[in-house]
């Protein structure tokens, strides 16, 4: 029972807050992503099933999250 009563509901709509604007952001990288590429990104790695450009997508996502995290907990 002491943990539940250790989490308060501050920490709890915090953590809601910031997971939508970490979504939120990532959602903005990906538009960004879209836009800057002369090419559909969608297209040449679900049809043209290009592994590399899934790997290196994949890899942005990972590094945008990381910073993403780290801003949001400074």
């Amino acid at each position: 029972m002491s943990l539940f009563a250790a989490i308060q509901l501050a920490e709890i709509v915090s953590t809601i807050v910031y997971t939508f604007i970490g979504v939120g952001l990532l959602w903005v990288v990906w538009k960004l992503i879209d836009i800057a590429t002369p090419f559909p990104v969608v297209k040449e790695i679900e049809e043209d099933n290009n592994i590399a450009l899934a790997v290196l997508i994949g890899a942005v996502f990972i590094a945008i999250a990381i910073i993403i995290a780290a801003v949001i907990l400074s």
